[in-house]
């Protein structure tokens, strides 16, 4: 009567329905609607009781890795051994990345790049013989079923003269 378009009412209450702002119900072939004000304060309520409890829990794990990196430190003793194995430690890792980057400079010459690269070609290999034989099995049964010569075949399908059979 005043223009309101009932699917707009019932877009708004579905959308208040999802957010947990509004309860619905059907009851016999009627839909009701309600909304208790206290409801969304229990809500609210059990998520901050959850989310202070996950605090305590993460205060708690907090607490322990510091106690226990604290005993690591303390077991920890600087002596000279540690110290030189420590130094020889970050020698070894720049000699590593040192040898990594001359690796990568040699690019195609890198044996694992090598071996992918026979892998490949392998694999393209015995894909194409496949293909081929497909191709000879599928033209075959073709020219047999249809009795049409395999030179026009080739023409309809504009395979040229140049195609060679791998077998």
């Amino acid at each position: 009567m005043k223009g309101i378009v009932s699917q707009s009412v019932k877009d708004v209450l579905q959308s208040l329905v999802d957010d947990g702002l509004v309860q619905a119900d059907k009851i016999g072939s009627s839909n009701f609607f309600w909304s208790f004000p206290s409801q969304h304060g229990v809500l609210v309520q059990a998520r901050l009781d959850k989310v202070k409890e996950t605090r305590e829990t993460h205060q708690t794990q907090i607490s322990e890795l510091k106690s226990a990196i604290s005993t690591a430190k303390a077991e920890r003793i600087d002596s000279d051994a540690r110290s030189s194995a420590l130094k020889t430690l970050t020698e070894l890792k720049q000699e590593i990345s040192t040898l990594e980057a001359e690796l990568n400079a040699y690019g195609d010459s890198n044996p694992t790049k090598v071996e992918e690269m026979k892998r490949a070609a392998f694999l393209a290999k015995e894909a194409s013989y496949r293909w081929t034989d497909n191709y000879g099995m599928l033209l075959g049964y073709f020219t047999r079923q249809t009795g049409v010569g395999i030179e026009d075949l080739r023409q309809y399908l504009g395979i040229g003269e140049d195609y060679e059979d791998l077998d």
